[in-house]
């Protein structure tokens, strides 16, 4: 089981000492978290997308790519990657450059996004929102499995005979996931196609995200890609740790107080009816343990830690503390009660050992260009001619 951090790059006035930090300390400080988390043994980092103020993150490759530059172990990913608004194919060419040079330590989780001003900014009306997360992903998971794509749909130019470069690292794409908040038509895509569900399991109370994992595991199982239980589920969540609860609801009464989300609403009251977990160590380890009777077994767990005007210094305290003090603990008791068969999280490693055993991965040397796609054989000579026509197909 992977445990991590994701963050959506909020610039928000600390309610404690009046201060909002400027744009540059915000990406700094994403920065700094991404290589804590590395430092004290955490899986997985997510930084959202936005294209608005208060939000930093506008370009979560790039951000993702620098960070690749200082780490060496952690999965990047995103908690979300607008599906909506982009277009996929520079999706399709991002994320799979960043896996280049990620070495593979790269996933993305699709969303809409929900913010209305956006869509018309770039071109598009979030009353069809659903309409293009469906069509986008469609796209984009050929264009990450065909050399060679003719497309004609309702949202983009036409393409024929495209190819998206560079290919994905290993002819293997990277991981998605689809993040949803209330779209059953989402955890249905997730099914259909074998991808993972990701909850982000905030601002809603107990019950909520149960209804969506279970049927996209229902519907994972009706896809034929195994059973419910094998199913690849991802949670988010929010937590504030201090060594005595006392103390931690205490440092985050401010900041929960002075969120207008959570205007007139009781701390207390707020933690016991929904997944937010403030509290010691062991509570917020018990919380998670929760989290798998509610959910069953599932593959990664991630926490905001850093939003609504925490400093950076708490916010690496935070890190500091689920590295150190939650995550070893979690580590065993999750796989103490661990089902057979449930699959462990995804990986580029084991995907890539999945699809090819014990043969060399694909290795495609570009052809001479021809100046197009649509006369002649596959733009590319494999390096291996036994998967010159062996294409991946999970996804």
């Amino acid at each position: 089981m992977q445990f991590g951090i994701f963050g959506v790059g909020d610039v928000t006035r600390d309610p404690v000492t009046g201060r909002t930090p400027s744009e540059a300390e915000r990406i700094q400080g994403v920065v700094r978290l991404a290589k804590r988390a590395e430092e004290v043994g955490l899986d997985v980092f997510a930084i959202g997308e936005h294209h608005n103020p208060p939000f930093i993150p506008s370009s979560p490759t790039t951000i993702l790519g620098h960070i690749a530059a200082m780490t060496e172990r952690i999965v990047l990913s995103t908690s979300v990657t607008l599906i909506t608004t982009n277009d996929p194919v520079r999706i399709a060419e991002e994320y799979a450059m960043l896996q280049h040079l990620a070495g593979g330590r790269v996933d993305l989780v699709l969303g809409r996004g929900n913010t209305v001003p956006v869509y018309p900014w770039f071109g598009q009306d979030i009353r069809r929102g659903l309409e293009l997360a469906l069509e986008n992903y469609n796209l984009l998971h050929r264009l990450w499995r065909e050399d060679v794509v003719d497309w004609d749909g309702n949202f983009r130019s036409a393409l024929q005979g495209f190819t998206s470069t560079p290919r994905p690292l290993d002819g293997v794409p990277p991981f998605v996931w689809h993040g949803s908040i209330r779209t059953p038509e989402i955890a249905e895509q997730a099914a259909y196609y074998g991808n993972g569900f990701f909850a982000n399991n905030i601002l809603a109370p107990y019950g909520h995200f149960e209804r969506l994992v279970d049927l996209y595991r229902q519907r994972y199982a009706h896809h034929g890609h195994g059973t419910p239980e094998q199913a690849i589920v991802g949670l988010g969540g929010q937590v504030h740790i201090a060594r005595r609860s006392q103390d931690a609801v205490a440092a985050f009464r401010p900041y929960f107080n002075g969120f207008p989300m959570f205007s007139g609403q009781s701390l207390e009251e707020y933690m016991k009816l929904t997944p937010l977990s403030v509290g010691s160590p062991q509570e917020i380890i018990d919380k998670t343990m929760d989290f798998r009777e509610r959910f069953g077994d599932y593959q990664r767990q991630l926490w905001n830690v850093d939003g609504m005007g925490l400093p950076i210094e708490a916010a690496l305290e935070q890190v500091e503390l689920l590295g150190t003090e939650v995550v070893p603990v979690l580590r065993k008791e999750m796989a103490a009660v661990r089902a057979p068969g449930v699959p462990q999280a995804p990986t580029h490693a084991a995907r890539v050992k999945a699809t090819y055993g014990d043969a060399q991965p694909r290795r495609p040397r570009p052809n001479p260009n021809r100046g197009d796609n649509v006369t002649g054989a596959s733009p590319y000579q494999d390096s291996d001619p036994a998967v010159a026509t062996r294409y991946p197909a999970i996804g």
